[in-house]
């Protein structure tokens, strides 16, 4: 169901959906910032996570920035009745960012579960390639390399 912001609510979350105020007290500043007091800011927030419009709220790490520059999306052939079990575990592994299904629906592409690795070097991703074909259903696969970032930004919904 969509939910309906205040004028105040979309001013906070504008501020939220980027980066926060680098001080001691974030929440205080955007409140002073939109008008109202740090325990509104925290209860949109907390309520927005509660009705699971915010699934986390936290710190994001540029991993190329932290020594991971060795990335690759990984795109395995799954069984649609495996897939959320092999995802699952796919999922639990540090180095892999995002895991999704995506029926396909050309004939000559039979991948359908799309894992995103991350290494440091790449002899790093490939162990997890390994782990995840002698640990799980998981065997068929290919690497898409990722050769350069062009555009990498959250979405901005206000």
């Amino acid at each position: 169901m969509a939910q309906t912001f205040t004028d105040t609510e979309r001013a906070i979350l504008r501020i939220v959906q980027k980066n926060l105020p680098d001080s001691a007290t974030p929440y205080a500043d955007i409140a002073e910032q939109t008008g109202t007091d740090e325990q509104t800011v925290l209860a949109l927030l907390r309520r927005m996570k509660e009705e699971g419009s915010i699934r986390r709220f936290g710190a994001s790490l540029k991993h190329q920035k932290a020594g991971y520059t060795h990335n690759a999306m990984v795109v395995w052939i799954v069984d649609k009745d495996t897939v959320d079990e092999v995802g699952r575990q796919a999922a639990e592994h540090r180095l892999i960012s995002h895991v999704y299904y995506r029926p396909s629906t050309a004939p000559d592409w039979p991948y359908t579960l799309y894992t995103m690795i991350h290494g440091r070097h790449e002899n790093e991703y490939l162990e997890v390639i390994d782990t995840l074909r002698k640990e799980t259903a998981l065997e068929e696969y290919a690497v898409l390399n990722s050769l350069k970032e062009l555009k990498k930004t959250s979405m901005t919904y206000f």
